[in-house]
């Protein structure tokens, strides 16, 4: 029997004014808006000091963090989990994750003890379909993702996963597979990219290292261009980054960095604004600039 019939059928017995308690409450159901979205975030997480520094970076992640509501758990899309396929994070307790070599011993004593989030990773793989994502029960987090995390919740007490990229896809790939994660937003998740647009590592200029915001020439024309697209919402070039030009080219050498970027951007709603902090160039060939969209 189909529900209306169903409903009729009662309607006409003595449940009728149960019926029309029911029909009632099911109306002011269907007319609810939906949940309101968590912010997307794309971060320029920078050198793994920024773990342990307090610097203009760093702050401006803190004062982020005093703009967000808690959520229910944190979905990090970082470039330092590259893979073949797909792969979502669903361990229970992630370890911290010190994938870098000749910094400080203060640095490796860091640790982030957040909770993983098995069920949500579940439904994220889902989200995915027709993708066969695959669950991960061995990655912790790794330093894109707690580097940045831990300055906007300092308590490590919301749940965090990772979803790794598919360094084999292409820019358009990544973009509409950040499409699929939409719904999580209006389910309590924050979704952050974590990595750097420009990030040429063989050029970095180390004499000039805590120069305020310095970048070569390609830099900057390779920042001024991409914020133009950003804020014009010309997506499908920034997907196509590799036929930008000469200073892009030699600001995105390589899109482990520059993939992050494109999760974040699939994840815009109509009606959406992208605000551009941290925006500066360092050490000549890199740039800490980060976004939100809400």
């Amino acid at each position: 029997m189909k529900r209306s019939d169903f409903i009729k059928t009662l309607a006409a017995s003595s449940l009728a004014p149960f019926v029309m308690e029911l029909n009632t409450l099911q109306n002011w159901i269907d007319n609810q808006p939906n949940s309101a979205a968590m912010p997307a975030l794309f971060l320029g997480h920078g050198s793994p000091m920024n773990a342990i520094e307090d610097n203009q970076f760093v702050q401006g992640f803190k004062d982020l963090a005093g703009k967000l509501e808690k959520p229910k758990a944190i979905l990090c899309i970082s470039a330092h989990w590259l893979t073949r396929g797909t792969k979502v994070s669903a361990v229970e307790k992630p370890e911290t994750i010190h994938d870098f070599g000749g910094f400080p011993q203060a640095l490796y004593e860091v640790q982030y003890p957040a909770p993983g989030a098995p069920a949500l990773a579940a439904e994220t793989r889902d989200l995915l379909q027709p993708l066969e994502a695959e669950l991960d029960h061995h990655w912790g987090l790794d330093h894109g993702a707690w580097s940045v995390v831990k300055h906007l919740f300092p308590l490590a007490d919301v749940p965090v996963f990772q979803m790794s990229i598919d360094y084999g896809q292409h820019g358009t790939y990544h973009f509409e597979l950040g499409k699929k994660l939409q719904s999580l937003r209006k389910k309590g998740v924050l979704i952050i990219g974590s990595g750097n647009i420009i990030h040429n590592l063989r050029l970095v200029d180390f004499q000039n290292f805590n120069r305020d915001d310095y970048g070569y020439d390609w830099a900057i024309e390779a920042r001024e261009k991409i914020n133009e697209l950003l804020l014009e919402g010309n997506y499908q070039a920034l997907c196509n980054y590799h036929e930008l030009g000469q200073a892009a080219q030699l600001a995105i050498p390589t899109p482990d960095h520059y993939y992050p970027l494109l999760y974040t951007l699939g994840l815009q709603e109509k009606g959406e604004a992208i605000t551009l902090f941290n925006d500066k160039l360092m050490a000549g060939s890199l740039s800490m600039t980060s976004l939100k969209i809400a």
